[in-house]
């Protein structure tokens, strides 16, 4: 059976677990460095980013956490997780947090406000439909979630969302910046993809559709270079399956 780490320092690692299993593929926890070196693939879930980065840090984990993704194993980081992937943070709380890095992007870290403004939202998924069959949209949970603001020239927009003119692009306690000459709607990027890393701003271990899921195992099956445009099986099990009929944790349907 394929084995996939998840970060289980805090956050939704559990679902993203389940939803592993669901494939056929086995998901372990992953709390100290010394455990990065049994896998070859790894998760870093939604959460409280702070906290995550304070665990992180007192567990030693970001040296390791850096030389897994620059060994070029797969890594994939949703909400929180994308926030440790990228490059760069805004909005950060005073004194900022630890970033492990490696997308080559700018993140807003609470982009789309608190969490009594956390939305779901049918995402459009081309690339994802393209590769995994399916809808041509995917049902994106967001919840006191980031955004990428900036990209660099090597990454792969996955999907944009689209947001109304007068959202502010930038805040703290002191400063508040808003996009002047607006136009009536701007698109902001909510999954990206550089290479052997992938990131989403939103949760999709909270939903029923499996794709991104599905999606990385084959990142983490070929590091990222693509066999077929098909949809492949993991463990003897149909990843473009719709027949998702047991769940071992609430999700949204």
């Amino acid at each position: 059976m394929a084995v996939v780490g998840v970060l289980a320092l805090q956050g939704s690692f559990n679902e993203h677990i389940a939803a592993l299993k669901r494939l056929g593929v086995k998901g372990v926890e992953v709390r100290k460095p010394e455990q990065l070196q049994t896998i070859s693939s790894l998760i870093i879930p939604g959460g409280e980013s702070t906290t995550m980065a304070k665990l992180a840090e007192f567990h030693n984990l970001f040296p390791a956490l850096r030389e897994f993704v620059q060994m070029g194993k797969p890594v994939w980081g949703t909400c929180a997780g994308l926030i440790f992937l990228a490059n760069k943070a805004v909005g950060q709380k005073e004194g900022g947090q630890e970033l492990v890095g490696g997308l080559d992007c700018t993140v807003h870290r609470n982009y789309f406000g608190s969490q009594i403004q956390s939305f779901e939202a049918e995402l459009l998924v081309p690339e994802l439909a393209s590769r995994e069959g399916g809808p041509e949209t995917f049902p994106g949970v967001f919840i006191r979630a980031p955004a990428v603001l900036e990209v660099g020239p090597e990454v792969e927009v996955l999907a944009d969302y689209p947001i109304p003119s007068n959202k502010v692009l930038y805040s703290s306690s002191a400063v508040e910046i808003q996009e002047e000459n607006a136009v009536p709607e701007k698109k902001v990027i909510v999954a990206i993809r550089q290479g052997n890393l992938l990131g989403t701003a939103f949760h999709p271990e909270l939903t029923a559709d499996t794709r991104w899921h599905s999606y990385f195992l084959k990142m983490a099956r070929g590091y990222g270079e693509w066999t077929s445009n098909t949809t492949v099986a993991v463990s003897g099990v149909d990843l473009s399956s719709d027949k998702q009929t047991r769940y071992d944790l609430p999700i949204f349907r």
